[in-house]
């Protein structure tokens, strides 16, 4: 006899409580396959496929595209035995509480994690039949040349390889093609409604994360922000240097990598900073790494993946690593790992043509640095006699928030003053 099995929606994140489902891959008479993607779901960080944790055919859906659906009510039900078959095949059901903690990318966990199911016989039978039908396959087309990096990046963002056009060395794909080929469909903002004079926007999702975040942010954390103006010429020469050499053509070399570096060495000095407070020990706890939190404005509102120990990548690494994240999520596909775990905070308001702001602290973080436009300004410039002259420079200004529970304001201060010389003289690195 058959035996149906209830997937129930699982927490995809951190303590996530519930998910606006988004599209439906499978639909009810349809064979699954353990790990098949079977719907897409978007939580309050961000868009995530989730596989099947059962080999079978469903039978049920219990939630429509559009509808909000709390974590640990079910999803999805799945017939995973056949009519003469005394176990049909299947895995014995999960406990909720097991199937809540379910690994997304991996089916459920446990013991029968590791032994692979049995398709039931009448699966196996409409398969044979449908390959009958078939006729004989055409010869495979050749595979895209792309590195393997680059196809990681396609996989993420859902690029289909064969379909981009390779502008690299010998005909390959680089990572700016992958980007380029991202559907604009993947980040669709949240559906409006217009009333008379007014247009109404639901607040879900990120827009409803973020709002919350920001919230208890700005209520929780005591917020001192600093600022500081930089003459940043040698930077960008550096920047134009780095550029120009091979090994970087294929990764877009932006001020804000060096932004970036410049942050990550000098939070070195300052390990206050990379901190965070914990009001249930009444301790502070110091990381003995970096996750670099960038922020990316979407369709869908602002997110803030990190960059895992980026205070440990090189040049090169932390270049591709920052492209990635953002094309990631704006594409609206960042997973929930690479939500969770960041430490200190970047984000870029001159790319709005802004010059500073007073940034607000990621929860639980302790400092975010804030980047203005880089423009060309006149400056006052002192040779090596001291005497002085104005020339136009590269100029931008710095701001920076922390939390003043884990940071004092001289503390705060050698942090962006020491930023800034990084920056202004970038040679100073190498001390």
């Amino acid at each position: 006899m058959t035996s149906p099995q209830q997937f129930l929606l699982p927490d995809v994140g951190e303590g996530l409580t519930e998910a606006e489902i988004l599209a439906w891959s499978v639909q009810p008479g349809d064979v699954v396959e353990v790990n098949q993607i079977i719907v897409e779901v978007e939580t309050a960080k961000a868009a995530v496929e989730l596989p099947s944790p059962y080999a079978g055919v469903v039978s049920a859906l219990h939630a429509e595209v559009g509808d909000l659906l709390p974590v640990g009510r079910p999803l999805i039900t799945i017939d995973t035995g056949a009519p003469g078959e005394p176990d049909g095949g299947a895995v014995p059901q999960q406990p909720e509480a097991e199937q809540a903690a379910l690994l997304v990318g991996y089916g459920p966990q446990g013991a029968g994690a590791g032994r692979r199911r049995r398709r039931p016989a009448h699966h196996v039978q409409r398969l044979r039949a449908e390959s009958v039908e078939v006729s004989a396959p055409a010869p495979a087309a050749a595979r895209p040349a792309a590195k393997p990096p680059v196809r990681k990046l396609a996989k993420d963002l859902g690029v289909d390889l064969t379909t981009v056009a390779p502008t690299g060395p010998g005909n390959t794909i680089t990572r700016e093609d992958v980007r380029r080929a991202v559907p604009e469909t993947l980040s669709a903002p949240a559906p409006e409604t217009t009333r008379g004079s007014e247009t109404r926007i639901p607040i879900k999702g990120v827009r409803k994360h973020t709002a919350a975040a920001m919230v208890a942010s700005a209520f929780t954390a005591p917020h001192v922000t600093e600022f500081i103006t930089v003459d940043v010429t040698a930077t960008m020469r550096l920047r134009e240097l780095v550029a120009g050499r091979r090994e970087f053509r294929d990764v877009r070399v932006t001020p804000l990598l060096f932004f970036a570096r410049a942050f990550l060495i000098a939070l070195a000095k300052t390990p206050e900073a990379n901190s965070s407070w914990d009001e249930a020990a009444q301790e502070i706890v110091l990381k003995h790494y970096v996750n670099l939190g960038v922020a990316a404005a979407t369709d869908r509102g602002l997110v803030v993946p990190n960059v895992k120990g980026a205070d440990r990548m090189p040049l090169l690494d932390l270049a591709q690593a920052l492209a990635d994240l953002t094309a990631t999520a704006r594409a609206g596909r960042t997973s929930p790992q690479d939500m969770t775990g960041g430490t200190v905070t970047l984000t870029n308001v001159g790319v709005f043509g802004v010059d500073t702001g007073t940034p607000i602290l990621n929860p639980g973080e302790a400092a975010i640095l804030a980047v203005g436009a880089v423009r060309r300004m006149p400056w006052i410039v002192q040779d090596g006699d001291g005497n002085e002259r104005i020339e136009p420079r590269w100029v931008t200004q710095l701001a920076l928030s922390f939390d003043h529970r884990l940071m004092d304001g001289r503390q705060g201060s050698e942090l962006l003053a020491n930023t800034a010389q990084i920056l202004h003289e970038p040679g100073l690195a190498l001390l």
